[in-house]
Formats: structure tokens, sequence, C-alpha cells
């Protein structure tokens, strides 16, 4: 029941509540961001009300129809937090689209909410579990919560654009395209180093064949992200032939000791590293692209001295490619222990090691 004149009168507002033995009510909160938003847990359900109860509509998600005792807005990250008597806890993380949702919004073809300010958080210590820990739970996804809301399902894919202050494109993700809310978390990373694709053979394994396509894959050439560094990007969302933008504020880690100029001192030598690594890619790409090349041409002609040619051009190669990645692994059993790392793992291991916290290179 509600009531407008402090208790004189009372007014029914189960309207879209089924009428069940189950139905009662436990707790209803308004959210402090918007008056007339109400939440309301049930013996069963979970119910939200856009217009201050006069009409509810469940809001399950993936929670179970357990009884709902408490709901909290945890107001720093803007997240509905719910108790139920199961003894469990079921989080909402970034109720963003809830709070702005309207018939506006409804109306549109594509809307893009604007993103609510996300901590490029770093991890600490390694979290341990006790064998005999009896709890079980899930963290969101790392990063930035993007949620848009689609009219009609678009009939190409849904592209989401990161730029920096620059303007610059560090990221672009492909979003899901479900008609309604969609939400897509940006991990707070740019795009990945070139992948390497071998043509040929490992050494002394020339029963590790390619693939239909003529490739496979190369155990010894990682690829890296870069974290980016905290500071004003903005998300561009398209879908169909519209596009949308709104700004993201990325904030650093307040329990981190590092500071902004560390944080930059840093992202010089990772981006220098990640150029690295983006050079002997494409190196070893071009190699093993001319490798396959000599394999094919021999074993067509006959010819001996042309042999011997492609024999000598593919020992240089050889030669140049052994200096970038491990030729010998397989990607099977202890490979990565027989043999010791060459340039492409190396520097992936500096760049790991540099980017493991918030300080600048010593």
């Amino acid at each position: 029941y509600k009531t407008k004149d402090f208790g004189k009168t009372w007014k029914l507002i189960t309207n879209g509540i089924p009428h069940s033995m189950l139905s009662y009510a436990h707790c209803v909160r308004e959210d402090p961001t918007r008056a007339g938003l109400l939440y309301l847990g049930t013996e069963n359900a979970h119910y939200v009300s856009f217009d201050d109860g006069e009409n509810w509509q469940p809001l399950q998600a993936n929670l179970p129809h357990a009884p709902v005792y408490w709901l909290v807005i945890q107001e720093h990250f803007n997240d509905l937090v719910i108790a139920t008597y199961g003894r469990g806890f079921w989080i909402l993380d970034d109720l963003t689209p809830v709070q702005q949702m309207s018939d506006a919004v409804r109306s549109s073809d594509v809307h893009l909410f604007a993103p609510r300010p996300t901590y490029r958080f770093r991890q600490g210590t390694i979290p341990v579990t006790m064998s005999d820990d009896p709890t079980a739970g899930q963290n969101p996804p790392y990063g930035a919560a993007i949620n848009y809301y689609l009219k009609t399902a678009p009939s190409a894919d849904v592209k989401i654009r990161i730029e920096d202050a620059k303007g610059q494109t560090v990221r672009t993700l492909t979003g899901t395209k479900n008609v309604g809310l969609n939400r897509v978390t940006w991990n707070l990373e740019g795009e990945p180093t070139r992948e390497v694709r071998m043509r040929t053979a490992p050494a002394y394994a020339p029963e590790i064949r390619v693939g239909a396509d003529g490739t496979r894959n190369a155990p010894g050439a990682p690829r890296m992200s870069l974290l980016l560094p905290p500071g004003n990007y903005t998300v561009k969302l398209s879908a169909g032939n519209q596009e949308r933008s709104q700004p993201l504020v990325v904030k650093k880690d307040p329990n981190s000791e590092g500071s902004d100029s560390t944080i930059a001192e840093q992202m010089l030598m990772l981006v220098d590293l990640r150029k690295d690594l983006d050079s002997a890619a494409e190196m070893v790409n071009q190699i093993e692209f001319v490798r396959a090349q000599i394999y094919q041409l021999t074993a067509a002609v006959s010819d001996a001295s042309v042999k011997s040619a492609a024999d000598g051009l593919d020992k240089k190669l050889i030669d140049v490619e052994e200096t970038l990645i491990q030729r010998r692994l397989t990607g099977q059993g202890q490979d990565t222990v027989r043999w010791p790392p060459k340039l492409m793992s190396k520097i992936s291991y500096l760049a790991g090691g540099l980017a493991g916290s918030d300080f600048g290179p010593t």
C-alpha cells in the first residue's frame, strides 16, 4: 500500500505483481537518483517500478526466485545489492540503464547510456581460497560497463569504438544486438599486438602440420595488450546507420601508490615494447610466408641448382627467424621448459613485469 498523506488514506499498489501466498512484500527502496523509481523484494521475486508503484515489472535476470529480504543501493558504485533468505547476495552492477530508462529511450532506435566512472583497479595480492571454503561467488567483469538500448536488432554488427583524449581509436569491440538492453564490458586494454601464424612445421617435428588455411598457431610468439592509463575517453556506438557517443572517465586505483606521472613513464616504455613486438611479429609472418613458398617450389621442381639455392635461402631465413621465436615449440608437453625463450618471449616477459604495478621503469 502507498500513502501520500502520512497514513490518513492508503492505496493498493500491486499492479503487475501476481497475487499468491508468496507475493507479500519484505522490503521497498526508492532509487537515490531518480524519484519514483522503486525496487521491491517479495517472498519469491524482485520487482521494479518506474512510476512510483503504479505499475511493477520483474527485475530478475539470473536472480533465483528466493525470498528477497533486504535491498541496498551502493551509491558509490551505483550497484543494487540484494540479500536473500538463501544466505546469498545478488548484485546488479551499475544501475545506470535502469535509472535512465524512459519513454524517450524506449521510443528511440538506438540509445547509449552514460557510462559510470570506472576505476583502473590493480591487483595487490593474489587471491587465495582455502580448500574447505564453503563460499562461492563471481566478481563482475573487470573494466567499464557500456550499456545501450536497441529498439530492433540491426542486420549488421554493432561496433563500439573507444577513443582517447586525442581522438585516436584505442580499442574496437563487437557488441551484442539484442532487442532491449545490452551490456558490453571494455577491459580498459588497447588492441592486442599482431598475431603470428606459422606456415611451416616446428623444427624437428614434421608431424605438426598446418591447417586447411595453410597456417597454424605459434606457441613461441606471445601477444600483449596494454592496460591504458587513467584519463578521459569517449565511447562511440555504431548500430545500423546510427552513431551515439558518451564520455567515459577512467580513474586511478585509489589504493595504488603509483602516480599519474609514473604511470605515464611506464606507458612510454610499454608503447615502445609493444611496437617492437608488433615489428617482430610482422617479420616472422613475412619469413613464414616466404619459407612456405620455398617448400612449394622445391616440391615442384627437379633442378638441383634451384633446390640448392632454395635451401640456402631457407637457411638464411631460419637464422633470422630463430632469433625472434623458438621454432622447436609445438604447443605440446613440456616444450616451454625444454627450449629457451627467444626475443619475442623476452619482450613480452619484460613488458609483463613492467606493467605489473603503477610505477615507472627502474
